[in-house]
């Protein structure tokens, strides 16, 4: 049984939820996962199934599509409807569910060959338009389905299967990429930090419009270890910028380090919290309308990672593409039953039609 009420996540909308308690194994499916063992796949698996019960929606009304990657058998292991589609297309067939179907939680699950490479025009396209989507974008740096060659996002010099005197490509930033494009809401997190991934996943479902979510994802078999310097028990703390809404943006084990202006070129930049004093500590605000400051923030780190925010870099509310289709289909609709007739007729004989001999 459903009916459709509140349960505080507005981006929800009139998505039927059901009133029986759900648990993650409601969500699991009786398909073997077939990741290589080790794989950060498993981890974000694992907690996207346990997050989505906390949604309260019926199972019938969630989505996952996918293209074509490691990351993108996603939908088998979701006992939820799903779509392993075309390579690099998801974002296009989401956007096209998303628009015909409002009872509808569509989810894209994507990989940085797929969105960022063959994909990565329809990615930047469901970005602008703000379509109610929520994009989970695994970045490995690398192809793993194809076996180990360089992808958009390995550094320049990577040496790969396709890359053996190094890669020259300057790679994407896809948190840079997404903000250019004025998604409303972006963040980057962790696969192994089970936690701060499911923070932010939470807060993306709570996002009515697009919300894309980098995860950071180790692939062990080609790309081993590409993000240990900020997944690092005893150090990773001082490389990693953990962002806090209305926060002040201190970090390192001893938070001696901030992130400041600098007064040259107003940039942001890193700084000894002792040196520059606490009161030129940035403080963090996720909600600023200008995604300049968001954008800075993502040029902070380098292509070796320090210093590399995580958390919610952008959230801010837009009208969406889908709802605003819809009010347009709404609204031809109303004038097209009040004179069906010479609507019609008008539309076929307008200065937009021609005669061919």
């Amino acid at each position: 049984m459903t009916d459709v009420v509140e349960l505080g996540f507005p981006s929800l909308g009139s998505i039927p939820k059901t009133d029986i308690p759900q648990r993650a194994a409601d969500f699991k499916t009786d398909q073997e996962v077939r990741w290589c063992p080790g794989c950060g796949d498993y981890a974000v698996l694992a907690a996207v199934q346990g997050f989505l019960p906390e949604l309260g929606l019926a199972r019938e009304n969630i989505v996952f599509v996918s293209g074509i990657g490691c990351s993108s058998r996603f939908p088998y292991y979701m006992n939820t409807y799903g779509m392993h589609s075309i390579h690099g297309r998801a974002p296009a067939i989401a956007t096209g569910l998303a628009s015909a179907r409002e009872d509808l939680s569509v989810w894209v699950v994507t990989g940085d060959g797929d969105a960022l490479s063959i994909g990565g025009n329809h990615l930047i396209h469901a970005l602008r338009r703000n379509v109610n989507l929520k994009i989970l974008l695994f970045n490995n740096r690398i192809y793993g389905l194809t076996k180990g060659q360089y992808s958009p996002t390995s550094e320049v010099g990577k040496i790969t299967k396709s890359t053996p005197m190094g890669s020259l490509d300057n790679p994407f930033n896809p948190v840079s990429l997404a903000l250019g494009a004025e998604t409303t809401f972006v963040a980057r997190t962790i696969d192994s930090d089970r936690k701060h991934l499911t923070s932010v996943l939470r807060a993306a479902a709570e996002h009515r419009g697009t919300a894309l979510v980098e995860i950071y994802q180790n692939c062990n078999i080609f790309n081993d270890g590409a993000f240990d310097l900020i997944k690092d028990r005893t150090n990773g703390a001082d490389w990693t910028v953990r962002m806090e809404h209305g926060e002040p943006l201190v970090f390192g084990t001893d938070s001696s380090r901030g992130v400041i202006r600098d007064p040259e070129n107003g940039m942001l930049t890193v700084a000894d919290v002792n040196e520059v004093g606490k009161d030129k500590i940035v403080v963090h605000d996720a909600h600023a309308e200008d995604s300049a400051y968001a954008y800075a923030l993502s040029r902070l780190s380098t292509k070796d990672l320090p210093y590399t925010p995580i958390g919610v870099f952008r959230s801010v509310e837009h009208p969406t593409y889908d709802d605003q289709l819809r009010g347009q289909v709404a609204a031809a609709e109303a004038k097209l039953a009040g004179d069906h007739t010479s609507e019609l007729g008008s539309l076929l004989r307008g200065q937009d039609t021609w005669t061919v001999d």
